[in-house]
């Protein structure tokens, strides 16, 4: 039986070997010419029904765009996609297999009746019954109830009004802007303007979706959910009716100059001159969307320089494929090339090979060096260093992609790359939050009030710490010499353990869901001097396999934020397979069985050229030596809006690949042939023919 188990794993060795080598070279294939990376980030069917609904309300439907394209053609294609994205069942939904989204599926059905679909026509009959028995139009999140009521189909009454004049209020303040999330604010602004102008366009009956609606008293007022606090809600609801009431008496004296300043901050956070180049408000689609809306309600022409700016950083989101469009929520740039340089790095690449230093040139030139709005919450003196996720987003560096970075430039090597993940640190350490966690944007705390205002359902109305994060920051922190016994790093690890779920899991705010919260959060302690014979480690680790399923492969739908007996529970996926695989490496060693099946799997799954070749196989068009994977894993709001990272298939299961080879090489090459033992040397003889 010895000898059995020890040719199944020097087989397994060398399968990997091939598996790691053809995974890498698919991954520099994709690599592009100044050394990054950037795949497509897709979201779900709410970007094109909002954009089209965003168009409509313009009066531009039948206008150019920016960049001299025909509207017609366009909004089209657009109008196709969104089209192929209903279901069987006539709904729209967050991610392939969910239920059905309400709000979703009434923008989309507007959408495509403004499109000129016929409401007598089958799929849009079965888009209204579908929506009718999800309790009607009426009861739509408010963030869609802006459209609604810019294209006449709700009052405005049914809006939460959000008085601009929040933009004067002192630091001090429960609600200053500086105690909401980074992407929150750069919303709020905008609608505070919407709210308080309320630019309607009224459309021909025959386009209205009158048919969506079940009660029309319900139809004019304000819609709250049921979860939270009811009596915060109630208080909250108070509060929006005596603002409507100050709105019909003509809101407040110094209105005008509110409006006009709250548009000034918006104005500076949009623009994309030096010191602080940013592509759009916030760089992300909500706000980049409303900003169009807010200057045409001021009456700025469509020629002005802002107007075309701010049309033309949202329109480069499209991605044009077999007569459709569809459209990103942002770009990944920074966060797609420090995560595929960290896997480099487990493959043994540094800066003496041409695609780890390229990805690190560029990663070094896009570091933020102006103070942003992260600065209102840290010490006065200190000093910017971190990193965006997007290709120019100055106002908002996040400890996610900070850390990410400051540790593959490290690790990669370089004088230049060297200091500026010093610099990444310093600025992570900063941002450390009082419980001891980090937070995405800001170094801030938790306030679950601000969860229960009007216009709080997209269910982020704040960035507390997260324990995914802050896992991912320790990782990076040990590379840079912390160990237990530094104040941040136990602070940090005391947090960690505070937030362990019953099972041994951990949630995951940034990914789906507890595979990805867990993969997190136990490998930077346990990196920083953490035991892995720990009791709370152990129990993580024991979850992960009570998980595993029968083929060696984990998987988890985005389900489990709704309902936690679907913890761990899912189809198999690439990714999460490589999170759980790194999970049992770290807490079991490189021989445990289970990270032996998951490797194994990856292995089996992996696509050749044959698949790579083949449309129901891989039906993305991956380059050989990539994984197919069609599930959202990655998370934008939780019970709200999922991602699907694109290169998450492909670099995941190449880092867990790597830290399995380099642990394993040496052994494998004294017992198959008795190669070096150096493993250094053997890590590159691995990567060798795809480097170089």
């Amino acid at each position: 039986m010895g000898i059995r188990l020890r040719d199944h794993s020097v087989s397994l060795v060398s399968t990997l070997r091939a598996t790691e080598r053809d995974a890498l070279a698919a991954l520099i294939s994709l690599q592009r010419n100044d050394g990054h990376f950037c795949a497509e980030l897709e979201g779900d069917s709410i970007l094109q029904s909002e954009y089209l609904l965003m168009k409509w309300g313009l009066g531009r439907e039948r206008e150019p765009l920016a960049d001299g394209r025909a509207g017609d053609d366009v909004l089209g294609k657009i109008t196709a996609h969104l089209r192929s994205q209903q279901r069987s069942d006539g709904s729209w939904g967050q991610y392939p297999n969910s239920p059905p989204d309400l709000s979703a599926s009434v923008k989309a059905y507007f959408a495509l009746k403004l499109g000129g679909d016929d409401a007598s026509a089958p799929h849009m009959l079965r888009g209204a019954e579908c929506i009718r028995s999800m309790g009607g139009a009426e009861h739509c999140n408010s963030f869609s109830n802006f459209y609604l009521a810019a294209l006449g189909q709700i009052p405005w009454s049914a809006v939460p009004t959000i008085p601009p004049e929040i933009v004067w209020l002192p630091r001090w303040c429960f609600f200053h802007l500086s105690k909401v999330s980074a992407w929150s604010r750069v919303m709020i602004l905008p609608l505070s303007i919407v709210s308080v102008l309320r630019p309607t366009r009224t459309l021909d009956a025959s386009q209205g979706i009158d048919e969506l609606f079940l009660d029309q008293g319900e139809r004019g007022r304000l819609y709250q959910r049921a979860d939270g606090s009811r009596i915060w809600r109630t208080v909250f609801g108070i509060v929006d009716g005596a603002l409507k009431l100050i709105e019909r008496c003509g809101g407040s004296p110094m209105r005008e100059r509110a409006i006009a300043d709250a548009f000034s901050w918006m104005m500076r956070r949009a623009s994309q001159d030096q010191p602080a180049p940013t592509s759009g408000l916030g760089a992300i689609f909500p706000s980049m969307v409303y900003i169009q809306i807010v200057m045409k309600a001021l009456g700025i022409e469509r020629d002005d320089s802002r107007v075309v700016r701010a049309e033309s950083d949202l329109d480069a989101f499209f991605i044009e494929e077999n007569g459709m469009i569809r459209i990103q929520p942002c770009f990944s740039p920074v966060w797609d090339t420090g995560i595929a340089l960290y896997a480099m790095n487990d493959c043994g690449l540094d800066a003496h090979t041409a695609c780890a230093a390229r990805a690190a040139s560029w990663l070094v030139r896009k570091e933020c060096v102006f103070r942003g709005d992260w600065a209102d919450n840290c010490e006065p003196n200190t000093p910017a260093g971190g990193w965006c996720f997007e290709y120019e987003n100055s106002w908002y560096p996040d400890t996610d992609d900070t850390a990410m970075v400051a540790m593959a430039l490290l690790r990669t090597g370089g004088a230049a790359a060297k200091a500026a993940a010093v610099r990444g640190i310093d600025w992570i350490l900063a941002m450390q939050n009082d419980d001891g966690g980090w937070a995405a944007f800001d170094r801030t705390r938790d306030r679950p009030i601000l969860e229960c205002v009007p216009f709080a359902d997209h269910n982020a109305m704040q960035d507390p710490s997260c324990p995914d994060i802050t896992g991912r920051v320790l990782e990076c922190l040990s590379w840079h010499g912390m160990r237990v016994g530094h104040p941040a790093i136990d602070r940090a690890i005391l947090y960690i353990k505070s937030k362990q779920e019953a099972e041994g899991c951990f949630f995951g705010r940034w990914g789906v869901n507890y595979i990805y919260g867990t993969w997190q959060s136990v490998i930077g302690p346990i990196r920083c001097g953490v035991s892995r014979d720990e009791p709370w480690i152990m129990q993580a680790g024991e979850w992960i396999r009570s998980i595993q399923q029968e083929g060696g492969a984990f998987g988890e739908s985005a389900a489990s934020y709704v309902d936690p007996t679907l913890k761990g529970k899912g189809p198999p996926t690439a990714s999460q397979t490589a999170w759980a695989a790194m999970i049992l490496q770290e807490v079991f060693g490189a021989h445990d069985a289970g990270l032996e099946r998951a490797l194994g799997w990856l292995a089996r799954t992996q696509l050749t050229s044959a698949d790579a070749a083949d449309k129901s196989r891989n039906p993305d068009g991956d380059p050989a030596g990539s994984w197919c994977e069609t599930e959202f894993t990655g998370t934008g709001f939780p019970r709200v809006f999922y991602l699907r990272y694109h290169l998450y298939r492909l670099y995941f299961p190449l880092m867990a690949i790597g830290r399995f080879m380099q642990a394993r090489t040496v052994v494998s090459s004294v017992e198959h042939d008795g190669a070096s033992q150096n493993g250094a040397a053997d890590s590159y003889a691995r990567i060798s023919p795809v480097v170089g």
